[in-house]
């Protein structure tokens, strides 16, 4: 049975649209009043909102909707409609009254009776397959012939390119992106080759698009599907387990396990489609490794540009031992501390180097050596580390930046110095390649600063290194027991093993004095200790035993006392593994949306699907808006929501302000943001909460190990606290054996330094 044919059993709505409520022409998020003609449902009222990712609805057209009636706590009754058809008219006098409408310019009812005169009944597809027919209507112009075939096409190719992936099992909303992406070329594409749809269209995987392909012939050991079923497989390793390749052999396992079907795909078809993609570059094989070319590329470009910024770290300038103690001591005494030994060693490193990577738990005083850093370098460059000193014109010498816009904030407060986010530094324009910054427009400055290393990616990192130019130093910090970064690599892990960059660890844990257990729970974790609820509970660090059936309620009573001791949602931060489940993230913002934000009559919100927003309501970004400057992962706050007559775009509108920086939305932006009482650990990433409570249970195993426990752990500032089952804590300390991503950077970066080491001696150059 088709797609099409299991539909038709679905509940179905027939209607004429009464008028368009909303529709935006980027998401398609649609929402119209329609007249019922016929329904399967069992409906009183004749008239019916409509709601989903639609085409723009028509006025005097019939449409077919399938779906499903919901319940919306604020507007009612809705039916949200996940396939639709339109329904072309098939009489004389309906086909007569749609050339004559508004959407066809310039044909009126007489020249519109004369095409279907001439025509027939049959006109509108006669037009389609052959719009020469026109040219038999008499007095019809060659202008307007033109107008009514293309219009035609517009309309109707849409119809055709949903139709067709409807009767694939295509949803409407991921046939809608289909459409989008192509436009006309849709049908095209799906029937020379479907495959492309992998590449080119977010959420299609290998089934979608194979099931298109089998249908036009693409079956068994065809090229196209192999090279599709390969391409597909070294994606999903790369995004979903943060590989930067995948052994060949793996590749080839993996492939023929989708490649199902009456006939057996073998390994040798497979192999030889690798070698062709291969030889075309389509992919990068290297010994027995298969990359994607942009991160094959990539980590290539990682090497060199290390390679190029260490050989010329080695003509640094130099400063006298008296003259660094000196600069050192004048540091100390303005910012009041004294530095350790393992301290003052990663400053000296630091200045002297061309790369270097600084290390550390928390409270192992990462941010007071930047402090020192920045001061002594100023001191021994006779450079103001004043901001306020430079003009608009003048370019500040230090640049300090992190992945995410809360680590950024965090490092500027600690520092007192700017920063910001690594995509905004780089000047990215919304597409992986796209930045300002780069190899031929290099940054300015005289040292440069990147904190929380471990978030970043493959890419991210070579478009990094690219833009940093010969005479700038670079100092790496970060911790290599959180988690890696969220796309391909680990390039924290990977520089650090290599051995080529002098790096500075530090151990001593210099908050101890302040009594916090949370610290030491952390680095007991990170040293992979027997952890005991008794002896790590403290002032500051609580666990608190529950049932994953009593985890919401559990994490609701936690965050009440915080409340009624004066904290509020901006202060404490739920972080959960997952997603799913009543214990995962979706669920638990539910609950603490009613606990910190409840509705009340006066206050305003906007429904989206099934979540309402809220005027007050936390918030979390989720793309990367770079003309906004707000980032993936940026936490917000809703701080305006004005209705349509209040705006000059006539549409809802919710403003967010994230850290000052005030970004307005329109309703079908909505899919851009989430609730973010509570988020998963990878998102927490980079930032620091007053309170964090963290659920730890057994329905999280497949997440639970020990670098995600110590990221969540590690985002408390003032207060841990903790609840589930302690066994589950212990088992995912437990876990950390199966976290290796397969990377080639830490080979490469050695075998570079070893062969530009070689090339020293034979040219007789000294080696340092």
């Amino acid at each position: 049975m088709t797609g099409t044919e299991e539909t038709n059993q679905a509940n179905h709505v027939k209607g004429e649209l009464l008028h368009l409520i909303y529709h935006n022409e980027e998401s398609l998020y649609t929402v119209a009043k329609i007249k019922v003609i016929d329904t399967s449902l069992d409906l009183s009222e004749r008239e019916l909102t409509v709601v989903g990712i639609l085409p723009k609805p028509d006025q005097d057209v019939t449409y077919l909707f399938h779906g499903e009636m919901k319940e919306h706590p604020r507007f009612g009754r809705q039916f949200k409609a996940d396939q639709v058809r339109k329904e072309v008219p098939q009489t004389k006098q309906g086909i007569v009254h749609y050339l004559s409408s508004e959407r066809f310019p310039g044909i009126g009812l007489k020249t519109a009776e004369k095409i279907v005169d001439e025509l027939g009944d049959n006109a509108l597809s006669a037009i389609l397959a052959d719009k020469a027919v026109l040219e038999r209507v008499d007095g019809l112009k060659q202008d307007k012939a033109d107008s009514i075939y293309k219009v035609l096409l517009e309309e109707q190719g849409v119809e055709q390119v949903l139709l067709k992936l409807y009767d694939y099992g295509f949803g409407l909303q991921l046939a809608m992106k289909v459409y989008q992406a192509y436009k006309l070329d849709a049908m095209r594409i799906m029937e020379e080759n479907p495959y492309q749809m992998i590449e080119d269209v977010e959420g299609i995987g290998f089934a979608k698009a194979d099931a298109i392909g089998q249908h036009q012939g693409l079956t068994g050991s065809h090229p196209d599907r192999i090279k599709a079923a390969v391409f597909y497989v070294l994606t999903e390793q790369s995004m979903n387990s943060g590989h930067v390749y995948t052994p060949t052999q793996n590749v080839i396992l993996e492939s023929q396990r989708l490649l199902t079907g009456p006939e057996r795909v073998s390994e040798d078809d497979i192999a030889a489609c690798m070698i062709e993609m291969g030889e075309e570059q389509k992919v990068m094989v290297e010994e027995d490794r298969m990359y994607l070319k942009t991160l094959y590329f990539a980590e290539k470009g990682i090497v060199t540009n290390l390679h190029r910024l260490i050989s010329r770290g080695k003509s640094v300038e130099e400063f006298p031992e008296s003259e660094f103690l000196k600069a050192l001591g004048k540091t100390e005494e303005s910012l009041g501390i004294e530095y350790a030994d393992s301290q003052k060693e990663a400053i000296r490193t630091a200045l002297s180097s061309g790369v270097t990577v600084l290390t550390g738990g928390p409270g192992t005083g990462k941010t007071t050596v930047i402090n020192g850093l920045v001061e002594v370098y100023g001191r021994l460059k006779g450079l103001s580390v004043n901001p306020d000193d430079y003009k608009k014109d003048a370019q500040f010498p230090v640049i300090l930046a992190a992945p995410t816009g809360r680590a950024a904030k965090r490092m500027s407060e600690s520092t007192g110095l700017p920063a910001s986010t690594i995509h905004r530094l780089l000047g990215f324009k919304g597409s992986q390649d796209d930045f300002e910054y780069g190899e031929h427009h290099q940054l300015e400055g005289s040292l440069i600063i990147l904190d929380e290393m471990s978030m970043v990616d493959t890419w991210l990192c070579n478009q990094l290194l690219k833009a940093v130019p010969d005479d700038m130093q670079v100092l790496f910090v970060g911790d290599e027991d959180q988690l890696p970064s969220v796309g391909p690599g680990q390039i924290l892990s990977d520089i650090l093993e290599a051995g080529i960059v002098p790096a500075v660890q530090l151990t001593a844990i210099f908050r101890q004095a302040e009594g916090s257990s949370i610290i030491t729970f952390s680095h007991d974790i990170k040293e992979g200790r027997k952890l005991s609820a008794e002896e790590s509970a403290g002032s500051d660090l609580r666990f608190f035993p529950c049932g994953p059936l009593q985890v919401p309620d559990a994490v609701r009573q936690i965050c009440q006392k915080a409340v009624e001791r004066g904290y509020t949602a901006r202060d404490i931060q739920v972080l959960a593994p997952m997603y799913r489940g009543d214990a995962g993230v979706t669920a638990l913002n539910q609950m603490l949306q009613e606990l910190f934000n409840p509705s009340k009559e006066q206050k305003r919100e906007v429904a989206f699907g099934d979540v309402a927003y809220r005027h007050g309501d936390m918030v979390l970004q989720l793309v990367n808006n770079p003309e906004e400057h707000v980032y993936n992962g940026d936490r917000g706050e809703i701080v305006a929501i004005f209705l349509p007559k209040e705006t000059e775009q006539n549409e809802t509108m919710i403003v967010i302000s994230f850290d000052g920086i005030e970004v307005s939305y329109s309703k079908s932006d909505l899919n851009q943001i989430t609730h973010a009482y509570c988020c998963s650990i990878h998102k927490s990433q980079g930032s620091e909460f007053p309170i964090v409570v963290m659920p730890v249970i057994r329905n999280y195993a497949r997440m639970l190990r020990k670098n995600l426990i110590y990221t969540g752990v590690t985002r408390a500032k003032d207060f841990l606290l903790l609840c589930g089952d302690w066994r589950a804590l212990e088992y995912a300390v437990g876990r950390d054996d199966d976290l290796v991503r397969n990377t080639t950077l830490c080979d490469k970066l050695k075998q570079a330094f070893m062969e530009g080491t070689h090339q020293h001696e034979k040219t007789g150059v000294a080696k340092d």
